[in-house]
């Protein structure tokens, strides 16, 4: 395969283009911006059971108890998993108190009874661990409420009633959950000589611990999951069809000797073979997304005009990455994000047009001479680049839906070792290791044994590292450029150097940025017109409340959640960390690291509620796509 064409000087540095420039050994923690967190006043930083936070009876030393995601039926582990992540949500949703005793009580008037939860484990960040639920006065001896029977309870306490589809949902999150957990315990390590990004993007095989559904995958056989699903090492050919060039959409920004490279030009290795018709350019589609779009009316009526041609599957075969419909080959230059009318957590991952629009923007705003800049300050960090995309119009000028692909810049060599928070922070079968565990306990357990220092010291360290590296940029461009990114955990990539240590990071989606509108003025004189199309201005106000959320709120103290939940290191320790981090952080002029420091009550996303609402988070504006709820501050309780 010919390598395709990358952008160069005026874009996202390759590891190749830097010389691998990542430092080989980790940065001294102490620096101006990130300072050492000292020790409690108890002394060294802790470590084992006795640091974790509200550690309840299970979770002391000598507790012997099996965790039951690693029940030996995969189902009932799975079912295990689902149950707890539904109780997170409506915990923290519902900004429940820690419970006096070891035991939670949900009321659930509408049907009468309450839930009675045992508590394992008592986050200060909200990833607590329970076990398993009963129905309160239920017969001695009666079995605890599964997955599904938690969701109908608590769907009726919504006053806006959504149970069918929540239900039917989690039912099917549990199902794929149960069949990820069995492959990977068969086969828990990466083929031998795996690229270390892609072995990373497979690895996320729970989700996300406060999503109600996190592997939902709405629309998929059983037979198509094994196809297209990261968790299962799935690959596929994409399935092509042929677009007339008078109804092609398409734009780029990826340069190459100073020259745009269109994006027929980008894809032409990935076709060649293929037989066109003339006046015609190759589109690549999800095989998923083929047969279902052939379906559509107004795409039927564009293949009997003559305008689109269904060429049918061709080429190599591509592999699934952790979004599901961004796909990946080891060595390729691009990645391509398509379209995929899967329901997959929330919403239907369909591109829109303003979100193509949106990457070659901020492609092109970078190269104004911003990129430069942000790298001076913060070398280690980058945004993986969405420069190019395809899609179809109708003849009058109008979009087609579902026909969309965006092209993606692949920064990754075979030596950077990337991995999404997400999937980090994530338990799945570990190999040569009895039960589930994550990579980052893997990571810090390997460095304590390595430095001989205490997990708890590592971890704090760790933490410290990923603030500077991964953390601090985001609040730069923030700062500099009125340009706020979502980096959630699915979103942020961290570089890891050969020993684990954070190095660097990048972010990545081109559906997930605010342009500040107090900052338009100086956006549109960087790059005139900026965020007429894209739709991409958001009010401050709302700017504020969503950086808390998805950088504070679901990256940070996710992370801070993880160590604890992972009896790695204790939770209020890393808060004052993050605390002292973000007050050396106020003068860089980010309004985060002061809004996280005096709001006593912060503003988070609820995706149980959003699910029982019905909302697709891709429809409708910015500020309505979702649920959110007022929770209290962490760092302020």
């Amino acid at each position: 395969m010919n390598p395709t064409p990358a952008p160069e000087a005026d874009g996202p540095l390759t590891s190749q283009q830097r010389g691998h420039d990542l430092p080989d050994a980790p940065l001294a923690v102490e620096s101006t911006t990130v300072p050492r967190q000292k020790a409690g006043p108890h002394g060294a930083p802790r470590t084992g059971a006795g640091a974790r936070t509200g550690a309840a009876p299970a979770d002391r030393p000598g507790h012997t108890e099996q965790d039951p995601l690693d029940h030996p039926d995969p189902l009932r582990a799975a079912d295990s998993a689902g149950a707890e992540n539904l109780l997170r949500c409506w915990t923290r949703e519902k900004d429940l108190p820690r419970p006096q005793g070891g035991t939670l009580r949900i009321p659930l008037p509408a049907s009468g009874t309450a839930l009675l939860v045992p508590v394992v484990h008592w986050s200060a960040t909200g990833w607590h661990r329970f076990g398993t639920p009963a129905l309160e006065n239920a017969p001695a001896g009666a079995p605890g409420a599964d997955a599904v029977t938690v969701a109908a309870l608590l769907s009726r306490e919504c006053e806006r009633n959504a149970g069918t589809d929540l239900v039917a949902r989690v039912a099917d999150s549990v199902r794929h959950t149960a069949a990820f957990l069995a492959d990977r315990r068969t086969a828990p390590t990466a083929p031998s000589g795996a690229d270390l990004f892609l072995a990373a993007e497979q690895s996320l095989v729970l989700g996300h611990p406060l999503h109600p559904t996190p592997k939902s995958r709405e629309g998929l056989s059983e037979s198509e999951a094994h196809l297209y699903s990261p968790e299962l090492r799935g690959s596929f050919p994409l399935h092509w069809m042929a677009v007339d060039h008078s109804v092609l959409a398409t734009d780029s920004a990826w340069t190459k000797a100073g020259r745009t490279v269109p994006a027929q030009a980008l894809l032409a290795p990935h076709a060649e073979g293929l037989r066109l018709p003339d006046g015609t350019a190759a589109l690549p589609l999800h095989p998923w997304q083929a047969a279902e779009v052939l379906r559509r009316p107004e795409v039927v009526a564009l293949c009997e005009k003559g305008l689109l041609h269904d060429l049918g599957p061709y080429g190599e075969r591509w592999h699934p990455t952790s979004s599901v419909r961004t796909v990946h080959r080891p060595g390729c230059d691009l990645m391509l994000k398509l379209s995929l009318g899967v329901r997959i957590t929330n919403s239907r991952r369909e591109n829109l047009r303003k979100e193509l629009h949106r990457g070659a923007e901020v492609h092109r705003l970078l190269r104004t001479g911003l990129a430069d800049r942000w790298r001076e300050a913060h070398p280690g960090f980058d945004i993986v680049r969405d420069p190019a995309w395809l899609a179809v119009d109708h003849p009058d000028g109008s979009a087609v839906p579902g026909l969309d692909v965006m092209l993606r810049h692949n920064p990754f060599g075979p030596a950077d070792d990337a991995v999404c928070i997400a999937g980090l922070t994530a338990p799945r079968p570990w190999p040569g290791r009895p039960g589930t565990h994550s990579r980052l306990a893997d990571t810090v357990s390997s460095l304590a044994a390595r430095t001989g220092r205490t997990t708890g010291a590592v971890c704090a360290e760790w933490f410290l590292r990923y603030l500077d590296r991964v953390v601090l940029p985001v609040l730069w461009l923030d700062a500099h450029a009125g340009v706020a990114l979502e980096a959630h955990q699915q979103n942020t990539l961290v570089l890891l150097d050969g020993d684990g240590w954070p190095v660097g990071g990048r972010y990545r989606d081109n559906q997930g940025y605010y342009f500040r509108e107090s900052h338009r003025a100086a956006l549109e004189r960087r790059l005139p017109g900026i965020g007429a199309v894209s739709d991409t201005f958001v009010s401050d106000d709302v700017t504020d409340e969503r950086l808390a959320y998805y950088l504070g709120i679901n990256n940070v103290f996710g992370l801070i959640g993880a160590f604890g939940a992972q009896r790695l290191a204790d939770e209020e320790l890393l808060l004052a960390a993050f605390r002292r981090f973000l007050e050396g952080a106020v003068p860089l002029g980010s309004p985060l690291p002061g809004y996280l420091l005096e709001t006593g009550q912060l503003r988070c996303k609820a995706n149980l509620l959003t699910r029982m609402h019905g909302l697709d988070e891709l429809v409708g504006p910015v500020d309505t796509q979702s649920v959110y709820v007022t929770i209290a501050n962490p760092l302020r309780s």
